[in-house]
Order: C-alpha cells, then sequence, then structure tokens
C-alpha cells in the first residue's frame, strides 16, 4: 500500500524544466504529448474514442526526456479523441488527463484532443476588455454563473450556462434588465466570475441535481462542463465561454476570473499526486499534507515547477480567453515570491490586468506569515490589492456572528474602521490606528491595493446580515442602511466590489454559507430588482457619480493624504470628511461627506461658503437639489455630499 508521507523526501533535489510545451498540442499531421514526471519510472498514454465510457483502442509508452519529463508523437489527424496518461513510479498511479489538460470530456475523467482555432467566436482577433490608467475606476459586480441566470424569473433562456452572460432584451414578468443588459444598465466596469475552471463536486452529467461555487478544483486549464450546453464535447465549453466574455467586451465590460490555486478537491486521488506524488503540496513535519485552506491540504506554490504551473496557467487564460484580471482565493496561503513573479509575467502579456485576494488562510501553513501574500504583506506585493474585511465588519459587524452590529446598523465607536475604509487602507495621518479593533496600521501602499466591500458570496447577504442583526427593522429602514452601505462603499477611496444583487436587496433566505444549497437558495430572484427598484437606482446613480468624479477615485496614496481631510468635529456615529476635488482634477473643487450612522438626525457645521446637496438618503443629482450655508442637518442612517456652490 502506498505511503502517503513524504517526510523522507527533498522535493527541491527534483529537476525543473521551463519549457513552455507541457501538455497536449494537436496539429493536422501530429499531436505531441509531453508532461513532467521525474519520478515516473514507465508512463503510459492511452487514447479513447469517447470522453467517458468504452476501453481505450490505443496504449502506447511515453520516452523519457530531459529534466524530468517524458513525451511521445503520434502521427496523423487526432482530433476529436480523448487520452489519459498513466505513472508507475515502482507502482501505477490512476489514469488521469494530466496537469496541463486544456480541453476534457465530461467530469473531467479524460482529455480532448482539440484543434484551439476552431473555438473562436467571429472576430475573436479583434476582441479585448476596458483598460484604465488606474485600477481604483474599476467597479467589480460579483456573481456566479449559475446563480445569474437560473431563475425561472429571469427571462434568459440559456439558465445557468455561459451563454446566459450573451442574451439581450431579457426581462422578468415584470419588465426590468436582467442578464448582460442590468449589467450594462448598472454600471459596472467588470464581472468577477466565481470558479469556471473544471471542479469536482457537480456532475456534468446530471447539473441541476447539485450545486456548488465551484471552489473545489480538478483541472485548471480548462472550463467546467456544468456550464455548457454540452459536457461530452469539451470544445463547446471553449467556445461559449469566450463567447461570454466577447458579449460583456461588447458593452465594456470586463471579465475576472475566480482562480482557486490553494487547494484541491481531492487530496491523495488529486490529478497532481497522480503525476508527481506529493511535490504540488506542502507537508506538515510527520509528512502528512498541511492544511492551511481547511480543505485537507494546500498548494506548495513556492516550489518551482508549481510555480510555473501556476503561472503557464494564468498566463494562458489571458492569452487564449482574454480574460481581464485574477481573484486568488485564501491568497494567504501563496508566498510572496510567487505572487510577486505572476505580475511580472502578466505585466508582459499585458499590464492593465487587474489582481487581488483574499489576504488570510483558513487554517495554520507550515510556511511562516512572514513569506505568505496575507494582507498585511500587501505593500510588498504592488498593483496586487487585497481584500479590506476591515471595513466590510466595521460596516456591518462581524461577517460571521448574525447578531452582531457595525455602523450602518446602528453601532458607535465604529468610525475609525470607516476611515480606514474611506482612506483605501493606506496610511493617513488623521487615521487613529489604535482605535480600529481588526489592524494596527495602514497595510496597503497604494489606493488600487484596496478592495473595499460590504458582502460578498461568503456569510450572508448584506440584507440577511442586516435582518438578522435588526429583527425589529423594517422594510424601509432595511433598505436605508442597504443605501447607506452602498454610497459608501462607491464613494471610499480604492476599488469598490459588489455582490450581485446587493443593489436590489438579494436575499438567501438567512442561509449564511450556501456553497453546496440548492438554486432556490442561491438562485439571483429578478423579481427583486422590481420590488427594489429605488434601490438599484441609487446604486445605479452612485456608480455614475463615481465614474464622473476623479475625486472619489484618487490613484495614489500620497493624493489621499493630501487632498481627503477630515475636516468636521468628532460626532458619535458620524464620519464626515472634505475632498479637494480641484488638485483630483475633478470638475468639483471642494466635496463634503457626512455619513450618518445614528437612529436620530445630526446637525453639523460647514466648511465657508455655500454648498449645494447632490446626494442625500434617497436621491443624487449631480446638479443639486437644495443650496446649504452655515449648517446642514443629516437624517438619520443617511447621508449627504455636498458640492462648493462655486460649481453651479
Amino acid at each position: 500500500m502506498r505511503n502517503w508521507k513524504f517526510n523522507h523526501i527533498d522535493f527541491s533535489t527534483y529537476p525543473g524544466y521551463s519549457g513552455k510545451d507541457l501538455g497536449v498540442f494537436w496539429s493536422p499531421e501530429k499531436t505531441t504529448f509531453k508532461i513532467w514526471a521525474p519520478t515516473a519510472q514507465m508512463v503510459e498514454l492511452r487514447l479513447y474514442k469517447d470522453g467517458v465510457h468504452g476501453e481505450s483502442y490505443y496504449k502506447t509508452n511515453l520516452q523519457k526526456k530531459e529534466n524530468g519529463t517524458w513525451g511521445t508523437i503520434l502521427t496523423g489527424d487526432y482530433e476529436g479523441k480523448f487520452y489519459t496518461f498513466r505513472v508507475n513510479d515502482g507502482e501505477w498511479l490512476d489514469e488521469v488527463a494530466g496537469i496541463y489538460a486544456r480541453c476534457v470530456g465530461a467530469n473531467g475523467l479524460r482529455g480532448m484532443i482539440y484543434n484551439p482555432n476552431t473555438t473562436n467566436p467571429e472576430e475573436w482577433v479583434f476582441d479585448n476588455g476596458p483598460r484604465y490608467n488606474s485600477f481604483t475606476y474599476a467597479v467589480i459586480y460579483e456573481t456566479h454563473v449559475r446563480d445569474f441566470s437560473i431563475a425561472e424569473n429571469s427571462g434568459i433562456e440559456n439558465k445557468g450556462k455561459f451563454l446566459g452572460f450573451t442574451e439581450e432584451g431579457t426581462r422578468p414578468p415584470e419588465g426590468v434588465k436582467t442578464g448582460i443588459d442590468h449589467l450594462k444598465e448598472l454600471g459596472v466596469t467588470h464581472v468577477h466570475l466565481l470558479p469556471v475552471n473544471d471542479f469536482v463536486t457537480v456532475d456534468e452529467e446530471k447539473p441541476l441535481e447539485k450545486y456548488n461555487w465551484g471552489y473545489d478544483p480538478m483541472h485548471y486549464n480548462a472550463l467546467e462542463g456544468s456550464y455548457a450546453t454540452d459536457p461530452y464535447d469539451g470544445r463547446k465549453r471553449i467556445v461559449e465561454f469566450k463567447k461570454l466574455v466577447k458579449a460583456l467586451h461588447a458593452n465594456g465590460i470586463g471579465v475576472i476570473l475566480d482562480v482557486v490555486f490553494n487547494h484541491t478537491y481531492y487530496a491523495k486521488e488529486s490529478v497532481f499526486n497522480q503525476i508527481v506524488p506529493g511535490y504540488f503540496y506542502r507537508q506538515k513535519e510527520d509528512g502528512s499534507f498541511s492544511n492551511a485552506s481547511g480543505c485537507g491540504n494546500e498548494v506548495a506554490s513556492e516550489r518551482e515547477m508549481v510555480r510555473k504551473y501556476i503561472i503557464d496557467t494564468l498566463n494562458y487564460w489571458v492569452e487564449e480567453f482574454h480574460v481581464d484580471g485574477f481573484r486568488f482565493d485564501l491568497m494567504g496561503i501563496h508566498d510572496l515570491k510567487t505572487m510577486q513573479e505572476i505580475r511580472k509575467s502578466l505585466d508582459k502579456i499585458d499590464r492593465g490586468l487587474f489582481l487581488y485576494g483574499e489576504g488570510w488562510a483558513a487554517d495554520q501553513s507550515p510556511m511562516p506569515e512572514s513569506k505568505r501574500a496575507v494582507k498585511k504583506n500587501t505593500s510588498a506585493m504592488r498593483r496586487i490589492a487585497s481584500f479590506n474585511d476591515d471595513f466590510r465588519d466595521a460596516l456591518k459587524g462581524n461577517h460571521g456572528d448574525k447578531k452582531s452590529k457595525g455602523f450602518i446598523s446602528g453601532l458607535n465607536l465604529r468610525e475609525e474602521a470607516i476611515k480606514f475604509g474611506i482612506t483605501a487602507a493606506v496610511y493617513h495621518p488623521q487615521v487613529n490606528y489604535g482605535y480600529i479593533d481588526t489592524v494596527e496600521t495602514a497595510w496597503a501602499a497604494e489606493p488600487d491595493q484596496c478592495i473595499n466591500y460590504v458582502s460578498c458570496h461568503d456569510n450572508y447577504t448584506l440584507w440577511d446580515k442586516l435582518k438578522q442583526s435588526l429583527p425589529k427593522a423594517t422594510d424601509e429602514d432595511l433598505r436605508k442602511r442597504v443605501k447607506l452601505a452602498g454610497a459608501l462603499v462607491l464613494t471610499s477611496q480604492g476599488v469598490p466590489l459588489l455582490h450581485a444583487g446587493v443593489d436590489f436587496c438579494r436575499t438567501k433566505g438567512g442561509n449564511g454559507n450556501s456553497y453546496k444549497s440548492p438554486d432556490s437558495v442561491n438562485q439571483i430572484d429578478w423579481s427583486r430588482k422590481n420590488e427594489y427598484l429605488d434601490v438599484f437606482e441609487y446604486f445605479q446613480k452612485l456608480i455614475q457619480l463615481r465614474k464622473n468624479h476623479p475625486a472619489f477615485r484618487m490613484t495614489s496614496a500620497d493624493a489621499i493624504r493630501r487632498d481627503l481631510n477630515f475636516c468636521a468635529e468628532y460626532k458619535i456615529g458620524v464620519v464626515s470628511y472634505c475632498l479637494d476635488g480641484k488638485a483630483a482634477g475633478d470638475s468639483w473643487s471642494k466635496v463634503f461627506l457626512i455619513f450618518n450612522g445614528n437612529e436620530e438626525e445630526v446637525e453639523l457645521p460647514l466648511p465657508e461658503g455655500r454648498y449645494k446637496v447632490v446626494a442625500d438618503a434617497n436621491s443624487i443629482n449631480e446638479e443639486g437639489v437644495k443650496v446649504v450655508e452655515d449648517t446642514v442637518v443629516v437624517e438619520p442612517i443617511s447621508l449627504k455630499i455636498l458640492v462648493h456652490a462655486e460649481n453651479g
């Protein structure tokens, strides 16, 4: 029986390989196969006519090549055939499609040989996504392929599929816009998709029988078949995902992929372990798999060929699928050098690609925190951002405790943590870090390193968190708090991220961990858009406000320290500050923002001059709804944005 403990092995002695030819590559005349398997004594290649069923019709052995690689060439046209590798390192391991499989049959059991040129939509060569001078211009909308369109009332034909994102003119019975039309109407710049690469726990042959977010990776270079109209022909999922990308790009919306390199669903049985046992994972002192992911294993990003694999994979998604960035799940498990090398490698392709991730792990790692991409090391990862969970919890309360409260739910003494988010987690001399429970000091070097958010796929939706922490609140009261949260996220410095449906008070019925809950819990209920249309229109106008005014999206920490001033006298439950719009290149010379988290109104003195009110609890009008001077009254659980009246 195989020993799955590896404390007797020094993996640094394994030879590295720098070539770009690992995997399976088709041409009409021949197909080449090459894998890195330095411990192998024999590698068998099997060919099949079917991706799921039947016996292999051809077997051959790969030849040993340089630096731990094995390869062979089959002459002739093998397009449409399926393949597996089987490694013998003293005993036979399981049959797998290999770690570089880019096209697979149903459930990823076998790789598929294909002509990539046949997977490109019309005019694909001209496809490209939006690019900005600074990532602070981005407004990201996080969604799940299946959630986005699966509801009966989505009006979308290809429900739960990649192609659901390509349909225009879709409507629910209430007549509001859904799908891609909704995204355009809202005004977001990027869609962040939960994992679209091949994952384990949804049976692609029976996709509606089970649900999962997809954080259980199997193949990192191949797409998930349950999102395709045909899971058996691996080419279909490639074609259809490219159509998704092209449709979003055609409407000025970028595509960011959620990538889960920190762990695999299987440990011993994983594709990695069936090719090079133990190498791709970190181990404890006793040689067993360590578990910083909380999922039974953690990927050893610091090892040479693991780092190469991650970088090769990301480069492939950019070059083949034209994606615009990546979000790294549990980024705090990865080593800093790998994240830095990822940035360098992707910059050679396109400096406009946006990278960000979760700056934490789920459990202990054998790698010291000082060497990992945790939040407090963000400043060492230039042009890579971390999620600002400090701001998230300050806004609504602890993410895991349904009864806890934050600034928008009426909890006082969270003002410094709110200021921390407003200043994009960069150092600001007017933020008193000693009064923030979750941090000791700033952790971002520049504002484009901070992702500000109040909710995401994890934990309770914002609406559900507010309902549970404020059980006696009325529907109208909860709407006000959602609007206040949206205003804080979308006017703060840094990069805002919105959980899909937060703009119309999305609910999951109080489910705080819906990763495998049914569609009835996870689906976006588009009828709520009509029911909470005032909230949607408020978010829509906030996004347009942010786009129109660079004062809300300064591009440097120095500018934030210089041109953002907490200019008003402190009041409990109130955060207020001034922006020097002129210095930021804004058409508004002076902007004064007040956020009142109290249950009662507050009156504040205004900076010298006359001001027009451009935003309050229910309306946003850049022309101004009225002019005030000397003092301003801010209603409970609401905001005021005022602009110096010299602006017109």
